[in-house]
């Protein structure tokens, strides 16, 4: 009989949802983790002897990939709740834009990603993909609180870019790109155009183009509402995703964020570049913007992934809330029931996320080799009682705050509610702080 091998970490009992495939849920189960990486998921009776060095009891609780976030601007946590019931438009450039102008520096990045990133761990996400200014802050705030990123540095064009500010864009680029490639698995350098009604064609071309050399992510908001769609049209003569098929910067890690008004045809143009699409449907909702039409994406292959876009648009983080919405809203929308089963939306949450942000061979189910970012949801509460069908219960019934432990790359950064790398009530007298200057203006 082998004499048992020493690991880092032993997830122990409970229920298991490793999301590979269509493995069932596994009872009394056993997730070893050495090195940062899963070493077995199985059922405890099957699990190799080992000497855990930390145990992690899951008894009474039900263990899963983390959640990962697609979609979101993490510093706009600070402008939560700032400017509400308005269409996309108005909320953007009467609000967010001028919001932005004035009171946007390195200080307010920081300060905001790490109450983001905090707002996360509590509620299930181990894994966010975050566009925004200053994006280096960002990633720095993600390294302190021991979240996985994909950081997306952003780029605007306010007026026609000439080419000294092309060059300089794409030196600022590819500078960011080498920052930060060297910090993979934890943090993944990314491109993120604001939009193509906000960001010329050849800022497009350009950064599309030095996105692929360096082989990292490309992501860009397209087709949220319809009046984007009015805009592009009028002034390209195309819809939004043959605008960029004509520009060439589709396919080759590229995703589209919330898809809302895509025709059949560009739906097919998405799946046969091998586009993915990050969807946003709370967000979508608030804002009016419309329902996108993901079983039908879906059914085309495209990879699609859940975000919760950022908390100045939604109001909040949770990916838990966001996947109950997902579900239930396509259900509505088609007036089918079936539309979206529990299973199809959790699998959106997990490893769909993974794949559009191409970490689909690291994180989004819980296999050995995989890097362990996993979560831990206490069943023992009078709303997840009794418990018939896991999957249903998490995307139905669970909360954020039922999170009980948050394990990313092998490290526990939350037990018993407790985070463990962040100092929360800090982090929020110092949004506090930054909203007393955002009220005076």
């Amino acid at each position: 009989m082998p004499a048992p091998q020493p690991i880092d970490l032993l997830v122990s009992g409970g229920t298991l949802l490793t999301l590979a495939g269509p493995a069932a849920p596994i009872d009394d189960a056993a997730v070893g983790i050495s090195g940062g990486a899963i070493q077995f998921a199985c059922a405890r009776g099957d699990a190799p002897a080992v000497i855990p060095r930390e145990t992690l009891d899951a008894a009474g609780c039900l263990v899963m990939p983390g959640l990962v976030n697609t979609h979101t601007h993490l510093p706009m946590t600070c402008f939560r709740g700032l400017a509400d019931d308005l269409p996309l438009m108005e909320w953007l450039h009467e609000h967010m834009f001028p919001a932005e102008a004035k009171h946007v520096n390195r200080e307010m990045i920081r300060r905001g990603a790490l109450l983001g990133m905090a707002e996360m761990i509590l509620s299930g996400t181990t894994t966010c993909c975050d566009s925004y200014f200053y994006e280096s802050s960002v990633a720095e705030a993600a390294v302190e609180a021991g979240v996985r990123i994909v950081a997306g540095l952003g780029f605007i064009d306010f007026k026609p870019p000439d080419a000294e500010e092309l060059r300089r864009k794409a030196e600022a680029a590819k500078r960011f790109i080498a920052k930060w490639a060297p910090r993979a698995p934890m943090v993944t350098p990314a491109l993120f155009c604001h939009s193509a009604y906000t960001c010329d064609p050849e800022t497009l071309r350009l950064v599309k183009r030095i996105a692929g050399e360096a082989d990292v992510p490309f992501m860009m908001h397209l087709s949220e509402t319809r009046e984007e769609v009015d805009i592009i049209r009028s002034r390209y003569g195309a819809r939004p995703v043959h605008h960029l098929r004509s520009l060439g910067v589709l396919g080759g890690r590229c995703a589209i964020v919330h898809g809302v008004w895509l025709e059949d045809d560009e739906m097919d143009i998405l799946a046969d570049s091998g586009t993915g699409l990050c969807h946003c449907p709370e967000s979508n909702m608030k804002l009016a913007s419309g329902i996108a039409r993901i079983p039908e994406l879906l059914a085309r292959g495209v990879a699609v992934g859940l975000g919760t876009d950022g908390a100045a648009s939604n109001n909040d983080l949770d990916m838990l809330l966001e996947l109950d919405t997902m579900a239930k809203l396509h259900k509505v929308a088609t007036m089918n029931p079936t539309a979206m089963d529990a299973g199809t939306a959790l699998r959106i949450a997990t490893i769909g996320g993974a794949r559009v942000l191409g970490l689909q061979d690291l994180v989004g189910t819980l296999e050995p080799g995989k890097r362990a970012d996993l979560i831990v949801i206490d069943l023992r509460r009078p709303h997840l009682t009794p418990l018939y069908h896991p999957f249903s219960q998490v995307v139905y019934a669970c909360r954020g705050g039922d999170v009980r432990d948050s394990i990313i790359d092998g490290k526990v950064v939350m037990r018993n509610r407790e985070l463990l790398t962040l100092d929360v009530p800090r982090i929020m007298d110092d949004v506090r702080e930054i909203a007393d200057r955002v009220k005076k203006g």
